[in-house]
C-alpha cells in the first residue's frame, strides 16, 4: 500500500516541529512539503530527509499542485487556517485541522467545503486521548450535578480563550441541562466570575509555565467531584494527529472531536 502524502501548514510552530518529526517516525506517512509564515530558504530539513517549504496561501497552491498529497495538516490560526483549508478542498486534498479560534461559522464552511468537494475533514480541539477521556467522564457526570466550573490554563501566548477544548466541553454539558450558578450580589470585579454557557463557568488562566490544563469541578451539597487533565508535552497530541492523518480519507465530509474519530 503507497505512503499517505501530508502535507503541514505551520510546519515551524512549537505542534508544527513536533508533528514534522510525528509524520517522520511513521512508516505509511511521508511527509512532501511544509508551509510557514515567512521565508526560511526554501527547504525544511526533517528526519527523512529535506521537503518543500514555502511561505503563504500562493506557496500553498503551488505545493499542492506539485506534491499531490493526500492530506494537508494544519496547526495554525483561525484565519490562516481557514484560507489554507479552501485551497486543500478545492484540489481534493483532506484536511486534519487543530487551528485555534475555530468558530461555528468557520465549521458551518468547512462542512460545505468537505461536501462540495468530496473530501474528508477533521477538526480537533483536542488531540491528546486524556483530554478526550476527560471530556466523555464529565459527560456522564454532568446529570447528577447543578453546579459546575472549568478552569482551564495555558502559556502566555496563546491567541484565544477560552481555549477551544475547553469551549467545546462547556457546550457539550451545557446540552445537557441547565446548571445553576451564583451571581454574586456585587461584584467588586468585573467578569471575576468567568465566562457563562448555560450556568457552565468558564474560567481561563494565562501564564508563562503552563502548557494545556483542563480541570471540571462538580459541586453539590457538602462535596465537590473534581476532573482534571495535564498535558505535560506536546508529545501527547501526536498518537491523535497520527490517527486522524489515516481516518480523514476514509471518512468524506467534516468530524468534528477526536472522540469522533476514535468511536468514544
Amino acid at each position: 500500500m503507497a505512503a499517505i502524502r501530508v502535507v503541514i501548514h505551520g510546519a515551524t510552530g512549537k505542534m508544527g516541529v513536533e508533528t514534522v518529526a510525528a509524520v517522520c517516525r511513521e512508516g505509511d506517512l511521508e511527509l512532501v512539503g511544509a508551509v510557514c509564515g515567512s521565508d526560511r530558504g526554501g527547504a525544511l530539513s526533517t528526519p527523512g530527509g529535506d521537503v518543500p517549504l514555502v511561505v503563504g496561501p500562493e506557496g500553498l497552491a503551488r505545493l499542492l499542485e506539485e506534491t499531490r498529497p493526500d492530506a494537508l495538516v494544519d496547526f495554525t490560526n483561525a484565519a490562516a487556517g481557514m484560507e489554507a483549508a479552501a485551497v486543500a478542498a478545492a484540489r481534493k486534498v483532506n484536511l486534519v485541522l487543530g487551528s485555534s479560534g475555530l468558530s461555528a461559522d468557520h465549521l458551518a464552511q468547512l462542512d460545505a467545503l468537505a461536501n462540495d468537494n468530496g473530501v474528508g475533514i477533521i477538526v480537533a480541539p483536542n488531540f491528546a486521548l486524556g483530554a478526550i477521556v476527560l471530556k466523555k467522564l464529565a459527560e456522564q457526570a454532568a446529570p447528577f450535578f447543578d453546579y459546575v466550573d472549568i478552569v482551564e490554563s495555558h502559556h502566555e501566548m496563546k491567541i484565544d480563550a477560552p481555549s477551544g477544548f475547553s469551549l467545546a466541553l462547556a457546550n457539550s454539558l451545557a446540552g445537557q441541562k441547565q446548571f445553576r450558578r451564583n451571581e454574586a450580589e456585587r461584584e467588586n470585579l468585573p467578569e471575576t466570575r468567568g465566562g457563562s454557557v448555560n450556568g457552565v463557568t468558564v474560567h481561563s488562566v494565562r501564564l508563562p509555565g503552563r502548557s494545556a490544563h483542563h480541570e471540571v469541578v462538580f459541586g453539590a451539597a457538602g462535596q465537590t467531584v473534581t476532573l482534571r487533565h495535564d498535558t505535560l508535552g506536546r508529545d501527547c497530541y501526536m498518537p491523535g494527529v497520527v490517527r486522524c492523518i489515516r481516518e480523514a480519507a476514509a471518512r468524506p465530509g467534516l468530524v468534528v472531536g477526536l472522540e469522533n474519530v476514535l468511536g468514544l
